[in-house]
């Protein structure tokens, strides 16, 4: 089946044609960040003034069009400024996750080939040293860039320079030729590159994807057109930039001009959520998830009648679950009970966290779990969940707030086409597709038709109102020595609507049964052998508890009761540490490297089969 739907002309050939739109209500604001322990207002007009100094900058530094710029930070205010002077010099950003290692960043400086390289500053953060320690332990293995502009702090050295430099250079030149700047905003063409965004390699070194500013300025039309924001929200950003989710939201913003909100850091959402009462949060489905264990765990472990009440109102949402994915609503009678007494005042308490004006959640990046989706329903909150991929310019395919299908991704974008190709494929086709892969002609003639049409690498279905459902990633696709296709991902899904899974990992590709490697939340499960008197060391002794194991076990049994026998999981390891992007088993965007686990702890997966059981 087919879906497409029509196109809205567009309104700006480029983002930076857009940031001029908007900066004709100068005084409007456009942005909020907190600087100083205080949360400042900026507007349209200073964003503009500060991109056309720092465009002008970048170009009295030698950056010529085509050059490629990177920038190695987390998300900020400053991030898209130097983003938009980029495109405004003609140059071509490229992102590289705050979260990548020395040795991914200088992949990504060498095979892009960047002049220069922007860093925030270098404060440590979780287990690796801070950015510019990163950027300085690799840059003599970085040829092609001339310097390092830190956004904060002083540099040191001929090949760094400050940014307060940078902008004092730029500020005599633009001043010198104020026209220049509009001259090149007119200049760009929609076919010329944009930006290189890397993927996050699951299966390999990542390829750089060539978005042009034709792609992003669909984008922005699109997502307009659909009514996903409007110029009156107030939008809660902390998503990477690196990351095409961020992008689109960056688009979004310049299309529409609703208030941006950029958060301190994702370990300080919470708070900012309160400070600054956003009306919108778009987010990946780990924060979802942590929001429904969190949820689960504190009220099931409630003391008393409060916690037997919040447990038997639990036992009902499953009920609910059950029926709401059968498409049917559900009878029984004491819901209305449970959603006064219970989910009512769950909602409230979410109300609060959030900053109490949260009128819409949008979810991407990655599969919501269905019962998450409807964790969130039942509440009265509206989750769009969307689909895309870095190659088709993130956003594809979203929900509609008006028409909401949990389970689906969405009908297409306007203009977007889908198609299902006989083995099920993903197809898309549209002005969201990337030009191509960056220096990699194989690659993309892999992926792209010369007609323009994607291979996204996803099954899934499109269903009469024109709704896409993504079942898994074709390689991904399990198939049993006994010839059954089992999707892996709708198991791990499941797997972590329990407070105490953190990741996990189905594995049986020619195997005669499934298995799982299984990551625990460490807070649940210290809790959880607190309550059987267990005061266990750290977290490698907690994972080998015999109790710990048994509750794993529990969890596998109430999932195995509602697959069919032969996707049910038959035996699992606990591993003794969490996964993360510093020991390789996630990618910057948090997802599993499913080939790498698999390499990785090839001993372990193949200890959970006999040798009769093994395959060939």
């Amino acid at each position: 089946m087919r879906a497409e739907t029509q196109l809205a002309t567009p309104e700006a050939r480029n983002l930076v044609e857009l940031l001029l739109q908007r900066a004709q209500s100068p005084t409007k604001v456009a942005a909020s960040w907190k600087t100083g322990g205080r949360w400042e207002d900026v507007t349209w007009g200073r964003i503009l003034e500060d991109v056309k100094v720092l465009s002008a900058g970048l170009i009295a530094q030698g950056v010529k069009p085509g050059d490629r710029v990177a920038i190695f930070a987390d998300t900020s205010l400053q991030w898209v400024v130097c983003d938009l002077a980029i495109s405004a010099a003609h140059a071509v950003t490229v992102p590289i996750y705050a979260s990548n290692t020395p040795d991914e960043a200088r992949y990504i400086l060498n095979h892009s080939e960047s002049s220069l390289v922007f860093v925030d500053h270098d404060e440590q953060t979780a287990r690796q040293p801070g950015r510019a320690t990163r950027m300085r332990q690799k840059l003599a293995e970085c040829p092609s860039v001339r310097k390092m502009v830190l956004l904060e702090g002083a540099g040191s050295g001929e090949a760094e320079l400050t940014l307060a430099q940078l902008m004092e250079q730029g500020r005599g030149a633009h001043a010198a030729r104020p026209e220049d700047f509009d001259e090149r905003a007119r200049a760009m063409k929609p076919e010329d590159v944009c930006c290189i965004i890397y993927t996050s390699g699951t299966t390999g070194d990542p390829k750089g994807v060539l978005l042009t500013h034709g792609n992003w300025g669909y984008e922005a039309t699109s997502v307009k057109g659909i009514g996903l924001m409007s110029p009156n929200d107030s939008v809660m950003m902390f998503l990477p930039l690196a990351h095409s989710f961020g992008q689109v939201v960056k688009a979004a913003w310049l299309s529409m001009g609703f208030r941006m909100v950029f958060a301190e850091s994702a370990e300080k959402l919470l708070g900012n959520l309160m400070e600054t009462r956003p009306t919108i949060l778009p987010a990946v489905p780990r924060v979802f998830e942590k929001v429904y264990n969190g949820v689960v765990a504190n009220g099931s472990s409630a003391p008393g009648v409060k916690g037997r009440l919040f447990r038997w109102a639990f036992s009902l949402f499953d009920e609910y679950v059950e029926a709401k994915t059968q498409g049917r609503e559900p009878a029984h009678v004491g819901l209305a009970l449970a959603r006064k007494l219970v989910f009512s005042k769950v909602r409230a308490s979410l109300d609060e966290k959030l900053g109490g004006n949260m009128r819409l959640f949008a979810s991407g990046g990655a599969p919501l779990s269905r019962k998450i989706a409807w964790f969130f329903d039942l509440l009265g909150y509206k989750v769009l969940e969307g689909y895309g991929l870095t190659e088709t310019s993130a956003a594809s395919c979203v929900n509609l707030p008006e028409k909401i299908k949990i389970g689906t991704v969405g009908p297409p974008l306007p203009g977007t086409e889908v198609k299902v190709a006989a083995d099920g494929e993903i197809l898309l086709h549209g002005p969201g597709v990337m030009k191509g892969y960056y220096k990699n002609p194989e690659a993309t003639a892999e992926v792209l038709e010369p007609d323009g049409w994607f291979h996204t690498g996803d099954i899934g279905e499109v269903d009469v109102d024109g709704y896409v459902t993504i079942t898994d990633r074709k390689k991904d696709i399990i198939v049993t020595s006994g010839g059954k296709n089992v999707s892996p991902q709708n198991i791990e899904n499941t797997l972590k609507t329990f407070p105490l899974v953190s990741q996990a990992v189905v594995h049986g590709d020619k195997r005669k049964y499934l298995v799982a490697l299984v990551t625990v939340a460490e807070e649940p499960a210290r809790k959880l052998l607190a309550e059987k008197g267990v005061k266990p060391g750290n977290y490698a002794e907690l994972c080998r508890r015999p109790e710990l194991q048994a509750a794993v076990q529990e969890i596998l049994d109430k999932v195995n009761a509602a697959l069919p026998s032969y996707s049910t999981l038959k035996r699992f390891a606990v591993m003794e540490a969490d996964f993360s992007q510093e020991t390789g088993e996630l990618t910057p965007s948090l997802k599993v490297k499913r080939k790498h686990v698999s390499q990785k702890f090839k001993a372990v997966l193949d200890g959970l089969y006999d040798k009769d059981d093994r395959a060939d």
